[in-house]
């Protein structure tokens, strides 16, 4: 039995066109550790600007940044900017708020 360490990552909109302009692929094969990786600290990795994620789709669910990505998930990065109504239908609203959340609580730490 073959155990899976890469994972594909997407980035959409404006983070798609921020890794066209590097001349970088906006899908990725990346490897995880075992035990996983924070989306935050894989979107470091990436070099993605994290003022400019508003959420992560991990498995075709949104998460805040703080998610623990594993090996073979399905990764997408989602930008800032999405339209209202998209934002609640896919849950992306509640990731961002939690993102807020966690920006707030650590720059007034």
């Amino acid at each position: 039995m073959t155990t899976q360490t890469t994972t594909t990552v997407r980035m959409f909109g404006a983070l798609h066109t921020i890794r066209r302009e590097r001349g970088l692929e906006p899908t990725v094969e990346v490897s995880i550790p075992p035990g996983g990786c924070a989306a935050c600290d894989l979107a470091r990795e990436l070099d993605l600007p994290r003022e400019k994620i508003e959420a992560v789709f991990v498995n075709h669910l949104a998460y805040s940044l703080d998610h623990v990505i594993q090996p073979g998930d399905r990764v997408a990065f989602v930008p800032t900017g999405i339209p209202g109504p998209h934002r609640f239908l896919l849950g992306i609203y509640g990731a961002g708020l939690e993102n807020k959340n966690q920006t707030i609580s650590v720059s007034s730490a």
